[in-house]
């Protein structure tokens, strides 16, 4: 067999002349790729400090308070012979450099014979370097995306001033772990070889341009890291939605915005964690890979455990472990669960996403309203600023309380319909096409299309056709590794839906399923602010205690935002018996094959006694998604998953 070699890929001009560069710093005796490098001050930081001190335009001051390290990407680049000037971009925004050769090439020598003097020092010791207009050859201006404002028309460019030459800033020692400092002049060299989205870092004292630009006067400098490829041109920037989801480390340090919307996603998380720890929560973490799938409605991605030779699913909800805990004592438990769901993707829908759940022993679905109003109203007041936030062209208002709305009464409001009137759900769903979509739809899965893939309601949840018992077809013709087989604890099948003839009127679909989809027609968009709808149909929530009033209701609410569910809540079923039945009914049902799942060691669980409680969940990204103005829910995904660019994703190995 022969074997595979690499095929490295074709370089521009651009990264051949990077990469002579980097040579040229080997060449140098440079590590382009830096070590250690400790004690730098945030760019936000300097600004506060220099805002305290007294730094006159012109003038640098010579005291230790104002010598410091910085590092960064090189955002900016004026090289102007003698003299750069570097924007320099840290998490927290930009500051200018300024390296004069004299000072980096012959700064040791020159600190030797010129003494200590303080800030404002006689002309006569004092180098004068001028960036003026364009110099001869040699002079370069580079920009980058979003990034300095130096340019040959700023005033920090013109009329600038280098820092005296003190004794103070003797040659810094080297930390542990750190290299040393090169010295003078093959510093300069390096700082010749800078291109725009190198990593640098540098030491020096700070000061003002005549002009009042703050500038860190450097005196020592290094390479962190050599960019072997141009970031997006700065007029250009890097817009293109498709590339910045697909090369997201380009958006970010191409985007500022794009960072601060991440950073702004981590304080949500921040602020949610602190209102849970306030009231008492612990965080746990419970299993990706589930032997049985259970907790929500939807298809999962199935995968093999070689060692174990077992089926085992990724979660689609960590509910039944997260229940398990409340069993076990720990009364308050809550989990930022990563969920997948082998469903479709959308603008609000990815297959694998971040969701807030959490348990409340002697609780209800009373406390946790008030509980996504403390978390959802509380993340928008103190982390956004305010109750209202703009989303979509529309106004959101957050401001707690938010109104309660029953279910019954929404379906009758927009719908027209009792949801207990049949042949009314029947009727009004074929006048909304619903039944047709679901005809056609079942059709084609019928002959072998992706239930996912049909664009039907409900239809994501319908068995694909394949041998496997846990989607519909027969238990005889399950693979080895079933979660049937002796690895595994039992998952009972289902008989999935009855063949239908495409065109037929003689379609079965269960009642509660189609009550769900008009709701989903006819209600959704018409609750733009914070709603919490309440009292679901009971065949929808088969993990959810009962109505006490209504058997036919489960005592369950959703919090709808702009159309969009963003919590769903529960008092907990806690009967092990009635948990048990409920289970098996589905199991034994024609309704949503997702659901049709027996998990014989949770409800033996429930038979240690499950306190009274409430649960919800609030989906992370959606959250984010509308406190952030986000349009789309890969906006707020660091790596949303992508289709690849040609052809089938392929291994890496053959």
């Amino acid at each position: 067999m022969t074997p595979l070699r690499y095929s490295y890929p074709a370089m521009s001009d651009q990264i051949q002349d990077r990469r002579a560069k980097l040579a040229r710093l080997r060449e140098l005796g440079i590590d382009p790729f830096g070590s250690r490098f400790t004690g730098v001050s945030a760019n936000r930081e300097i600004r506060a400090l220099a805002e305290r001190m007294p730094i006159e335009a012109g003038q640098t001051l010579d005291v230790p308070e104002a010598r410091l390290r910085a590092a960064g990407r090189v955002a900016l680049l004026r090289d102007t012979g003698k003299l750069i000037f570097l924007t320099v971009r840290d998490r927290t925004g930009e500051l200018q450099w300024a390296l004069s050769k004299r000072t980096i090439e012959e700064g040791t020598k020159a600190r030797r014979h010129e003494g200590t003097g303080g800030v404002g020092q006689a002309a006569g010791n004092r180098e004068q370097e001028t960036a003026g207009t364009e110099q001869a050859t040699g002079n370069r201006e580079q920009r980058t995306g979003s990034g300095g404002q130096v340019g040959p028309h700023s005033e920090s460019a013109h009329a600038l001033t280098s820092p005296p030459l003190h004794a103070s800033a003797a040659e810094p020692a080297a930390l542990p772990g750190e290299a040393p400092w090169p010295d003078g002049p093959t510093a300069w060299q390096a700082a010749k070889l800078l291109d725009l989205g190198d990593i640098v870092g540098a030491e020096g004292q700070l000061g003002r341009t005549k002009t009042g630009e703050l500038t860190l006067w450097v005196s020592h400098f290094r390479v962190l890291a050599k960019a072997l490829r141009p970031p997006p041109e700065k007029r250009l920037g890097l817009t293109d939605v498709e590339t910045r989801y697909r090369k997201r480390h380009v958006d970010l340090l191409a985007n500022p915005t794009s960072r601060d919307l991440f950073i702004t996603r981590a304080r949500i998380i921040e602020f949610i964690r602190g209102v849970l720890k306030d009231r008492g929560f612990v965080e746990v973490e419970t299993p990706v890979l589930q032997p049985i799938y259970g907790g929500a409605a939807a298809r999962p991605f199935v995968t093999h455990h070689n060692a174990l030779d077992m089926r085992l699913y990724l979660r689609i909800s960590p509910e039944l472990y997260l229940k398990r805990c409340l069993v076990g004592g720990l009364e308050r438990v809550y989990e930022f669960s990563r969920c997948f769901r082998n469903e479709g993707i959308s603008p609000r829908h990815n297959p694998e996403f971040t969701m807030l759940e959490l348990y409340q022993a002697y609780g209800d679905y009373h406390d946790m309203m008030e509980l996504t109003e403390a978390i959802i109203a509380g993340a928008a007041r103190h982390v956004i600023g305010s109750y209202k936030i703009a989303f979509e062209g529309r106004e959101i208002d957050y401001t707690p309380p938010w109104p309660r709305r029953r279910y019954r009464d929404l379906v009758r409001e927009y719908a027209g319909v009792d949801i207990d009137d049949t042949s009314a759900v029947m009727a009004k769903a074929r006048e909304l096409g619903i039944l047709a979509r679901v005809q056609r739809a079942r059709a084609a899965v019928e002959r072998g299309a992706d239930p996912a893939k049909v664009g039907a309601p409900g239809m994501e949840q319908l068995p694909h056709p394949s041998g496997s018992a846990l989607h519909g077809g027969s238990p005889g013709a399950a693979p080895a590794d079933s979660a049937r087989g002796a690895h595994g604890p039992s998952v009972s099948p289902s008989p999935g839906p009855a063949p239908a003839q495409e065109g037929s009127e003689e379609l079965h679909v269960d009642h509660a399923l189609l009550v769900n989809a008009l709701f989903e027609e006819c209600v959704e968009s018409h609750l733009i602010n914070p709603t919490f709808v309440v009292d679901y149909p009971a065949p929808l929530c088969p993990l959810t205690r009962r109505h006490p009033d209504d058997p036919a209701l489960a005592l369950r609410f959703e919090a709808y935002v702009n159309g969009m569910e963003m919590g769903n809540a529960y008092s907990e079923l806690n009967d092990p018996d009635v948990q048990r039945a409920n289970l098996a009914a589905q199991v034994e049902g024609e309704g949503d094959e997702t659901m049709r799942v027996m998990d014989d060691d949770f409800v033996e669980a429930l038979e240690y006694a499950m306190p009274p409680a409430g649960g919800l969940g609030i989906g992370i990204d959606r959250l984010c998604m509308l406190l952030t103005g986000s349009p789309s829910i890969r906006e707020v995904l660091l790596f949303p998953l992508q289709r690849p660019e040609s052809g089938p994703a392929s291994g890496a190995s053959r």
